[in-house]
């Protein structure tokens, strides 16, 4: 298995920034690919950005292209997300999962382990 521990969540005025950490344990071998999702009440999980371990290839929604950066340490198996410029809209609880090699980028059905969840609220 997988284990995914979030943090770096918290309250923020619009236009401002976070910086959330996934870092993984365990069976890390196993991951290919990290996702970042969010939810917030009454929606539906939703795709954000993904990063490959070993090429370092991204992928992001349209919603945050440009304000958000996804990177990641190999070395501390860990996953970052850079959020800039931050919209009230922007508010959700944010999940970080891993995927497998073979299987899709952006729904949540392809990822097999997630994390808790680390929540993220823009004020206006």
């Amino acid at each position: 298995q997988v284990q995914l521990v979030e943090s770096g969540g918290g309250l923020v005025q619009a236009g401002g920034s976070l910086r959330l950490t996934c870092a993984a344990s365990g069976r890390t071998f196993s991951s290919y690919r990290m996702g970042w999702f969010r939810q917030a009440p009454g929606k539906e999980r939703g795709f954000v950005a993904c990063i490959t371990w070993s090429s370092g290839s991204t992928y992001y929604a349209d919603s945050v292209k440009g304000r958000f950066t996804i990177s990641r340490d190999n070395a501390k198996n860990t996953v970052y997300l850079q959020m800039n410029n931050l919209k009230p809209e922007d508010t959700a609880l944010y999940y970080c999962a891993s995927g497998v090699a073979g299987a899709g980028v952006v729904g949540a059905s392809s990822y097999n382990y997630w994390g808790q969840g680390t929540q993220v609220t823009v004020s206006s």
